[in-house]
């Protein structure tokens, strides 16, 4: 009888949860959208990870720029948003922005998604944000899902800290001085991987970050969704000569101990060298500072050093 009771009381709160969201996006959708540019995030994987207001948004959107029109369309069709999907990707992005600003300046709104997560992560909508904060138009991000944070949050490593380092170079060599650089920012690394290049990267990633402990996350919110745990160079090993891989995957890797963050005179002054090749002395000084995540003032009397002695 007891459980008869507590299936009842769970079945009303069910039915209260679905009316209120019910209640909730009905409320958005009779709201007036002002004209400008809003950032929607998308599901990742699970379409059910949507937010009642992404929802509210896309369905009173005049016009959705998507980096994949066909893709969108289902996320679209399943709640049934019929609203006009133009494409925006990084091959067309010059043409069309102007477009689109042009469209808020006429009174529109534009909704910006893409392929998944949370636009401007690793796509190519950072320039069109710029433009419209540019010209005083309004921009408007509506917050939800997000595999970085997803797969940090997952891992089981640091969180107060952490980089977003996004797609590291396809070619060992450039991936590698990469690599270099973020091996001593004090922080949880968080890096988008694609399967055909995963075990190459992880090689690299042990090799020149050491046996870190790591995660790697796939299928993230899917039903197959897993995040591996180990050191670095198990992980590589466990990657050597094995199953095909696809989709994109998330590393994400734990900060150095506290003696790797120690930064050698010959450390900076090497990386000097190389910024002198490409930028001025001041701009050298500047990004060498900022990359090794040490202070300006030593790499600047460094650099005063290192021209005496070319002299």
């Amino acid at each position: 009888m007891q459980d008869h009771r507590d299936d009842e009381r769970a079945a009303v709160a069910e039915l209260r949860t679905a009316q209120r969201a019910s209640e909730v996006i009905g409320e958005l959708l009779e709201r007036p959208l002002p004209p400008g540019l809003y950032l929607v995030a998308t599901p990742i994987g699970n379409l059910a990870d949507i937010s009642l207001r992404a929802l509210a948004v896309l369905a009173r959107a005049d016009l959705i720029a998507a980096e994949d029109t066909r893709h969108s369309q289902k996320l679209l069709t399943h709640f049934g948003i019929r609203v006009k999907l133009t494409p925006y990707h990084e091959h067309n992005a010059e043409r069309e922005r102007p477009r689109l600003l042009s469209h808020i300046k006429d009174d529109r709104s534009v909704a910006l998604i893409s392929d998944a997560g949370t636009p401007l992560v690793s796509d190519p909508g950072y320039k069109l944000v710029r433009e419209a904060l540019d010209q005083g138009l309004l921009v408007t991000s509506i917050p939800g899902p997000s595999a970085a944070l997803a797969a940090l949050t997952s891992a089981g490593l640091p969180t107060d800290t952490f980089l977003f380092a996004g797609f590291l170079p396809p070619k060992s060599g450039a991936r590698q001085t990469r690599l270099a650089e973020l091996k001593t920012v004090p922080a949880t690394l968080v890096i988008f991987e694609t399967a055909p290049r995963l075990a190459n990267s992880l090689a690299d990633m042990a090799e020149v970050l050491g046996p870190r402990e790591a995660a790697i996350a796939k299928e993230l919110t899917k039903l197959h969704e897993s995040v591996t745990c180990g050191t670095l160079d198990r992980l590589a090993g466990g990657l050597e000569g094995g199953e095909m891989l696809k989709g994109e995957f998330v590393v994400v890797v734990a900060p150095p101990a506290e003696d790797e963050t120690e930064i050698s005179d010959e450390r900076i002054v090497e990386q000097l060298k190389r910024a002198l090749k490409v930028e001025s002395f001041r701009d050298a000084v500047r990004s060498v500072a900022e990359v090794l995540q040490v202070k300006r003032a030593r790499v600047y009397e460094l650099g005063l050093t290192l021209d005496r002695e070319r002299d």
